[in-house]
């Protein structure tokens, strides 16, 4: 912070002292043929920023982490909340029409610590003005003069990277109106003329005056076109999306159109492999007991939909050689034999079952370093499925299996050995068993959803660089992912798309994580490199069983609060959800053992749902 301090100061700008601007005033009117203006001369002043008070959401903003909230305000019903990350300083801004060689005074009221308020373009010197901290509403101001033939201004406000949420509200500039005009009207006439499971075609009247249009999807700009349509893809099948649209010119945005629903269609897409609408996932400790005791196979009730054979592991952590080893009598004294295994795992896809070989694991850690660990990998992999006759594959990869390099920076194109070779080796796998072949993920919160905040080490390096590590890895395999189901357990605090941090215990956690899924996100905070959102049938909750399982558990009444918010947009808690999922595939727990030892309670409360 020492930097920060030094330099704010100097944001503020250097001013000509009162007495020697009246010594040129005077000067000038001494010259024959100069005269002073007259107030009724000038143009009048007037507030030329637009949506100072957030009144409207973020109309007229362009906002890197920000959204708008009912409390704190300073006035009104709303105002600006924006979180900077550790690569992001969370700005909002917007450019307004100024006049040149005016002058023009900017002011605001903020909460937070390292909060600043600027503007920039002036053609003469920026300015800002900031506090350090402020606990309560504070206002700041500043002034400036256009230069000879500034026409347009940018302010903003913004926080320091990694402080901590700031609030802003009632953001004015006061001085000559720019004289273009008022902002189109919105548009009307709003309606859908296409819908498929994965995109919206809409249409709308135009606007006199208006030169581009901004579309709307759940409050988050989709779009900007410049005619009177406009085609929003990269949505999510049998979900529910709200669809606005704005008119624009050099004044500004107008406001929103009224709102116009639609759902999108079922998806065929991503291998579903014979699951049924709504399936009960679960891990069964194959090669351990783990204190919950050994559960045979055969004795799996049918309510289990896929089960993960836990766990298949390297013998060292770089090999990629991969092997599954039955728990032994010594641990596990009721343990069927092989060829008793063999035979459950028939009698379950009999009955429309999917049996998996789940890799990694807490300690199973993986890493294919290089191509031939790579190839070990498919090699030894494919002889577990062909042993057992198995219907695929789970990815349990945690602590250090998975972390990008320092130059890795987007999740599109990855350059980072290890994540490399996992798609490809994962990608071979699916070429090799068919569109039936079941691929599972289940990752940890910190290597997915904490991808909204930060990725790998970050712009200036210091981070965790397992920090979204997971994310490569499920977008390039997003066509054959059967399911993703991240462990919402054993978590930290992780920001959600409300900017807000959420933590294990409760309903809010799992909708919270699951949203983000399912709506999509940016990077690190960059709103040009989005993580497009997967299909409702392809995401499971991941949740445990009992509090003997892990760290995270809910109570039955906190899961169905859960799945009425996500599926039906009812009993939601305090995290307003970006759609309504009835396709919503289902939950996954760890484990089956578990839920054995706590009397079925989860396996219970799944059926009573789903029926």
């Amino acid at each position: 912070m020492e930097a920060l301090v030094e330099r704010a100061p100097r944001a503020h700008g250097a001013r000509r002292p009162r007495s020697v601007s009246a010594l040129l005033t005077a000067a000038l009117l001494a010259v024959p043929g100069v005269t002073a203006l007259s107030s009724a001369a000038r143009a009048a002043d007037a507030d030329v920023s637009r949506n100072g008070g957030f009144e409207s959401g973020l109309t007229g903003w362009t906002c890197t982490a920000g959204t708008t909230v009912n409390s704190p305000v300073h006035s009104g019903s709303y105002a600006l909340q924006a979180t900077p990350a550790g690569s992001d300083n969370a700005q909002c801004a917007q450019t307004v029409t100024v006049l040149p060689d005016s002058q023009y005074t900017l002011s605001g009221y903020v909460r937070g610590s390292y909060v600043y308020l600027g503007a920039s373009g002036t053609g003469t010197t920026d300015v800002s003005a900031w506090t350090q901290s402020a606990s309560d509403w504070q206002k700041l101001g500043t002034t400036f003069r256009t230069g000879p033939t500034t026409t347009k201004v940018t302010i903003y406000t913004h926080g320091w990277y990694g402080t901590g949420a700031y609030q802003a509200d009632d953001i004015s500039l006061v001085g000559p109106g720019g004289g273009t005009g008022q902002p189109p009207a919105a548009p009307a006439g709003l309606r859908t003329t296409a819908v498929t499971s994965s995109s919206v075609a809409l249409t709308w009247t135009a606007v006199t005056g208006a030169t581009s249009y901004a579309v709307y999807r759940d409050g988050v700009k989709a779009a900007t076109v410049s005619g009177t349509s406009a085609t929003v893809t990269g949505l999510a099948a049998s979900t529910e999306y709200r669809f606005q649209v704005t008119a624009s010119n050099d004044a500004g945005e107008s406001a929103k159109s009224a709102v116009v629903p639609a759902t999108t269609g079922a998806g065929n897409g991503g291998g579903s492999a014979g699951l049924p609408a709504h399936a009960l996932v679960g891990y069964l400790h194959a090669s351990f007991a783990n204190g919950s005791g050994y559960t045979r196979l055969a004795d799996v009730p049918d309510s289990w939909d896929v089960i993960d054979l836990a766990f298949g592991e390297p013998t060292s952590t770089t090999s990629g050689d991969i092997r599954f080893n039955r728990c032994p009598v010594t641990e596990c004294p009721n343990v069927e034999s092989d060829a008793d295994f063999k035979a459950a795992i028939k009698a379950k896809q009999a009955a429309g079952k999917k049996v998996l070989i789940s890799i990694g694991g807490q300690n199973g850690q993986v890493q294919l370093t290089t191509a031939a660990a790579r190839d070990t990998f498919v090699s030894s992999v494919s002889k577990i499925i062909d042993t057992y006759g198995l219907d695929g594959l789970d990815i349990d990869f945690e602590g250090h299996s998975l972390s990008l390099n320092a130059n890795d920076t987007d999740f599109r194109n990855p350059t980072t050995p290890v994540i490399v070779n996992l798609i490809s080796a994962l990608k071979t796998l699916k070429a090799r068993y068919g569109s039936e072949f079941v691929l599972t993920m289940a990752p940890e919160t910190f290597f997915v959803q904490n991808g909204y905040q930060y990725y790998g080490t970050g712009r200036w390096g210091g981070q965790d660089p397992r920090c979204g590590a997971y994310l490569p890895v499920i977008h390039a395999l997003r066509d054959d992912l059967t399911l993703l189901h991240v462990q919402d357990y054993n978590s930290g605090p992780i920001m959600g798309l409300d900017n807000q941090y959420h933590s294990m215990g409760g309903a809010d956690f799992h909708i919270a994580m699951t949203d983000m899924l399912l709506t999509g996100f940016p990077v690190a905070g960059d709103p040009g490199n989005v993580f497009p959102p997967l299909r409702p049938e392809q995401v499971a909750i991941g949740m445990p069983a009992s509090t003997n399982a892990g760290n995270g558990y809910v109570s039955p009444s906190e899961v169905t609060r859960t799945l009425d918010c996500l599926t039906k947009r009812t009993n939601c808690g305090s995290y307003a959800t970006h759609g309504t999922w009835p396709a919503l595939r289902g939950l996954m727990t760890w484990s089956v053992n578990w839920d054995r030892w706590s009397n079925w309670e989860f396996r219970k409360n799944f059926d009573a749902y789903f029926g």
